[in-house]
């Protein structure tokens, strides 16, 4: 069985929508995937009727912005109930939080000589809940400012760059904490990838642990395999679910295809039992697995 629990849409900052992402999963051969994208559950409907058309189970979730210490750290969510109060709320704010501050990266950027308009981002993320950097991104590629994503965030949006504008986040414990009140279960994503170790040290990773987070995304393309090897053991040591994924983005990220890291299925019905944990302890009407084979 093959299992990718981390993939992005266009309802987010993914190329693709919601059906695509589905059926390009199960073109890949893969028998479960999972929708998460950024702070928001809006692609869910759409990529359950996808599933139960090509037959491939669909675990609905969502990657979340908080913050630890100062610095930003995303936060999967599985099987949650996004009308819960608490966890709805604090989605609102973050998804306002990153619509808002885009008026001002676009004046900084005009500031530093680029010819950026609204009018140019719009173009770019015309399905997604909230307008954030990585449409700002798109924008720069199609005005000729820069060849890639990646380009865009290294040049200009990434903090210290012209266009960076900080914005609010939730604290990653509050998160977890949220999370498991609407019955959904956690797994720090990609903890040691672009911030290093740094970003999130092993005795912060238990006292996430302490506060109810399920698992590490292990497997990731951002973790070099010494990091994947180390995370383990952190896992072993702390009971965490293991997972792995793609962060697929379609062609918003290169070599994430669908399917290139996958969870193993023990770990996965591990993730499973303790979100079915979470949503009984909740009292929460909670989505269940989309199974339709």
């Amino acid at each position: 069985m093959r299992i990718d629990l981390h993939t992005h849409s266009d309802v987010s900052d993914g190329t693709a929508p919601p059906a695509s992402v589905v059926r390009d999963a199960a073109a890949a051969g893969l028998d479960v995937v999972a929708l998460t994208d950024h702070d928001t559950t809006l692609g869910w409907a759409e990529a359950e009727q996808a599933a139960r058309e090509v037959g491939i189970d669909l675990v609905r979730g969502l990657e979340i912005s908080c913050t630890h210490q100062g610095r930003g750290l995303h936060l999967l969510a599985y099987l949650p109930d996004p009308t819960h109060p608490g966890l709805r709320d604090l989605l609102a704010r973050i998804g306002a939080g990153r619509s808002g501050r885009v008026p001002a990266m676009l004046a900084q950027l005009r500031e530093a000589g680029v010819a950026i308009e609204q009018a140019d981002l719009d173009r770019e993320g015309s399905r997604t809940a909230a307008t954030g950097r990585p449409h700002v991104a798109d924008a720069l590629v199609r005005l000729g400012v820069v060849a890639s994503r990646d380009e865009a965030f290294r040049d200009w949006l990434d903090a210290g760059r012209p266009g960076f504008v900080d914005r609010w986040a939730a604290s990653v414990t509050e998160m977890v904490q949220a999370v498991g009140e609407a019955g959904g279960v956690t797994v720090v994503a990609h903890p040691w990838g672009r911030g290093g170790r740094g970003a999130l040290p092993e005795d912060e990773i238990a006292v996430l642990a302490a506060a109810g987070l399920a698992g590490i995304e292990v497997d990731h393309q951002d973790h070099d395999d010494t990091d994947r090897a180390r995370l383990r053991e952190v896992a072993a040591d702390l009971d965490l679910v293991v997972t792995g994924s793609s962060d697929h983005h379609g062609t918003g990220k290169v070599d994430h295809d669908l399917g290139c890291h996958t969870t193993d299925p023990e770990e996965y019905e591990r993730l499973l039992a303790r979100a079915a944990a979470a949503s009984a302890a909740s009292g929460r009407d909670t989505p269940e697995v989309v199974r339709p084979r």
